[in-house]
């Protein structure tokens, strides 16, 4: 066996030695949790971000309270609970993944030792790789999320679920159209990253406080309030790509590309236009990410047992 080949092999196993499914399956019990709590925020996010003020078709909402109640009174329950499906299968495995692979990166980093803190620009890099695997993997089922939440009387396109709008997809625009706002998707990794970054450094703050190893089990307060925060600063820097993806998957209206649709909304609505939805936004992932952290931190350390 050569050198190279062998160096190759032992890089190859060190890599699967870092790999824990526990922390893949306490990821999926944080989002597919956090999910179905807090959909019908999402749903309501989605149509606010979608509106530019031009489409006569597309519903329009003058707050948060009346979206909830007009959806219901026009849609039923079904109604906020629209997209469901792909959102559980979306939140959970892309959740899971993410914290697979970064966990798999981060340790590979640390060399093993659980122990060894990283700086801040390691935290962004291993963020950053896995938000981007995890987007290639799972980008059809955002698109198939978004377009569910859009249907409402008038649609002109309409799926009976999941499997119905993929194969509709599929139909219509080939595989491209499972990837359709990818562009500012992989900007919006960044989201993550910040996320991780800030949640991380925060951990490691908190244990070098109290001097204690980083991978000591924090109490649910902490993990609360580290993943506010992280969620805070992050949805802040980066909210504007979620709106232009967003409108990229909306079936009713149609842009040439990412840069056409950020020209568009800067003409039309000025900076505002590309934080519509925020409010929303931020009260449905504030919870869902303290629900998200703190349900992996609470299975992954009991896994890991």
């Amino acid at each position: 066996m050569s050198v190279v080949t062998k160096t190759a092999l032992d890089t190859d196993v060190s890599i699967l030695n870092h790999i824990k499914y526990e922390h893949f399956v306490a990821g999926i019990s944080g989002g597919v949790t956090s999910t179905l709590i807090l959909h019908p925020l999402d749903v309501i996010k989605i149509r606010f971000a979608v509106h530019d003020g031009r489409l006569q078709t597309t519903p329009r909402y003058s707050g948060i309270w009346n979206a909830f109640t007009t959806i219901f009174r026009q849609e039923g329950p079904r109604g906020l609970y629209r997209g469901v499906v792909p959102n559980v299968w979306g939140a959970g495995s892309s959740w899971g993944l993410y914290f697979l692979f970064y966990t798999t990166i981060k340790t590979k980093i640390q060399k093993g030792n659980a122990n060894t803190a990283l700086s801040p620009g390691q935290h962004l890099l291993a963020a950053s790789e896995a938000g981007v695997m995890t987007l290639f993997l799972t980008n059809p089922l955002w698109v198939v999320k978004t377009r569910l939440c859009l249907q409402y009387g008038g649609s002109s396109q309409q799926y009976k679920g999941m499997v119905d709008a993929l194969v509709k997809i599929y139909r219509a625009d080939g595989v491209r159209g499972y990837y359709k706002g990818l562009v500012p998707g992989i900007f919006g990794v960044s989201h993550g990253a910040v996320q991780f970054m800030v949640y991380e450094q925060l951990k490691n703050e908190y244990t070098k406080h109290y001097n204690v190893p980083i991978s000591t089990k924090l109490d649910t307060v902490q993990y609360l309030s580290f993943a506010a925060l992280s969620k805070f600063i992050a949805a802040g820097v980066t909210y504007p790509y979620q709106v232009v993806r967003a409108r990229l998957q909306n079936q009713h209206y149609s842009y040439k590309g990412s840069f056409d649709c950020i020209t568009q909304t800067w003409k039309y609505e000025g900076w505002r236009g590309f934080y519509k939805g925020l409010g929303t936004n931020l009260l449905r992932v504030t919870p869902a990410t303290m629900i998200t952290f703190v349900t992996y931190e609470n299975v992954s350390h009991f896994l890991m047992k």
